[in-house]
């Protein structure tokens, strides 16, 4: 197995999402890219979350220069 998909930019990024509404505080933990086949999608994590939810977003222009807060969601 080859790791072609690791050599280009992630698509998607990986976040740990604890709390709810506008207390909920997204960490981001790592990142994944679309397979070549369009099925599926390889995950790299950079921490791996003992709690809270995982939250798979699209990376956007937005999502690449908005900071982390305790009270914001990453763009979509």
């Amino acid at each position: 197995m080859t790791n072609d998909t690791n050599t280009n930019r992630p698509t998607h990024a990986i976040y740990q999402v604890t709390g709810e509404g506008e207390q909920s505080y997204w960490h981001r933990v790592g990142a994944a890219w679309a397979n070549k086949d369009g099925k599926g999608l390889s995950l790299r994590f950079d921490a791996m979350p003992l709690h809270g939810r995982i939250m798979i977003r699209e990376i956007g222009d937005e999502a690449k220069e908005a900071p982390q807060s305790p009270t914001s969601e990453p763009a979509a």
